[in-house]
């Protein structure tokens, strides 16, 4: 067999880890593997007859080239957020302008679908988030063998407990928060930390579990900026160091409000989050005179080496999609349930992202964790 495999959405700790125990894997057992570079960009891109352009989109993948890739975050295949479904005419490679129709989205699936083809690929190992394995899913649809493996530092994708990058994202924040704490003190001031979470708060709920911050906004529930100041300005005071501290997700929003965008959408409709604590800061200064520091981890929460939790993750994950792959039990998503590895049909992708359970985890009128009950629960509680 000739397996493909490709990283796409933001990258994570542990991607470059995933991809070399998969190529071991399956080399070990004689098949063949090659590296889609930049995600779906690499298909897209990719013109099969042009011996140029086939180096230029993809690698081939053996133990030597793979040999040293695990010591180090992100991927080395690169990424990106490309969606062949909805290419923009501006966006389309130029060997394929002929082909637009209409100043709208463009749809290249046929031509992805004759790239794999061309390429001689025998099953597709895409590595990602919802929006890149939902179209791998499409892929699948279409006919093409594909086994997906989860990573996000999001933790949302739907069919798994966890999601490759997240335990470091969650480890980095911590880490963080109690360095802040330092400069808090001595300032006595309010802190407000916003981490990564689109649509999920989970990053932000666990952060500020494990960290053990006075208050916590996640992306499900909107907030009042003037009751979470009296919190603040309460557990300032009721701090013998007379400061306080706060996580707020990217994609939590002001009761009445929207979540805070910037820029173009990319080719999944999602366009640029962040500056939602900087807002909040300021509203807290405003309403109780009280001075704040705003601290936006971004990209920090994803950089780097990955923790041994996300290692170990990303080592078994690959395996299994390399083991499913090679017996050709495809249409398949690896995952982790209740602290047992296992497998999932990528139908359940179709469901969307995950969000925070409410009802279990947060405490809507304090905005704080609501961690009471843990028997039962996956490790991470959700």
């Amino acid at each position: 067999m000739k397996v493909a495999i490709l990283t796409g959405g933001g990258d994570v700790p542990g991607l470059n880890a995933c991809i070399k125990s998969a190529v071991s894997r399956i080399r070990e057992e004689g098949h063949e593997t090659v590296g889609i570079r930049r995600g779906w960009a690499g298909l897209l891109e990719c013109q099969p007859d042009d011996l140029e352009s086939v180096a230029k989109h993809t690698v081939p993948l053996d133990r030597n080239i793979v040999r040293t890739i695990d010591r180090t975050g992100g991927t080395f295949l690169h990424t990106s957020r490309t969606n062949p479904t909805k290419v923009s005419p501006s966006e389309t490679p130029e060997f394929l302008k002929d082909r637009i129709v209409g100043d709208g989205l463009q749809d290249f699936t046929d031509h992805v679908l004759s790239v794999i083809e061309q390429l001689e690929i025998d099953a597709l190992l895409p590595i990602g988030g919802d929006d890149t394995l939902s179209y791998a899913f499409r892929l699948y649809q279409e006919g093409v063998p594909v086994v997906c493996i989860p990573k996000t530092m999001d933790n949302d994708v739907r069919g798994t407990d966890y999601c490759i990058g997240f335990s470091t994202a969650v480890t980095r924040s911590v880490n963080i928060i109690h360095n802040l704490r330092t400069s808090a003190g001595s300032h006595e001031r309010i802190a407000v930390v916003e981490l990564f979470g689109r649509y999920s708060g989970e990053t932000s709920l666990v952060a500020a579990y494990l960290s053990n911050v006075d208050r916590a906004i996640i992306s499900e529930v909107p907030f009042d900026p003037q009751k979470l100041a009296n919190f603040l300005v309460e557990d300032k005071h009721s701090n013998p160091s007379n400061y306080a501290m706060m996580t707020i997700s990217e994609g939590a929003k002001l009761i009445g409000g929207d979540v805070l965008v910037r820029g173009k959408e990319d080719a999944f409709g999602h366009k640029k989050l962040g500056g939602i604590g900087a807002v909040t800061g300021d509203l807290i200064k405003e309403l109780t005179g009280q001075n704040i520091i705003y601290q936006q981890l971004a990209y920090m929460m994803r950089s780097g080496s990955p923790d041994s939790l996300d290692l170990m993750v990303a080592m078994n994950f690959a395996v299994m999609a390399a083991d499913l792959v090679m017996t050709r039990r495809m249409g398949r998503m690896v995952g982790l349930r209740s602290g047992i590895y296992t497998n999932v049909p990528i139908t359940v992708l179709r469901e969307g992202a995950r969000t925070v359970d409410v009802d279990e985890l947060y405490d809507i009128d304090q905005y704080r964790p609501k961690i009471w009950h843990v028997d039962g629960k996956p490790m991470f509680l959700y």
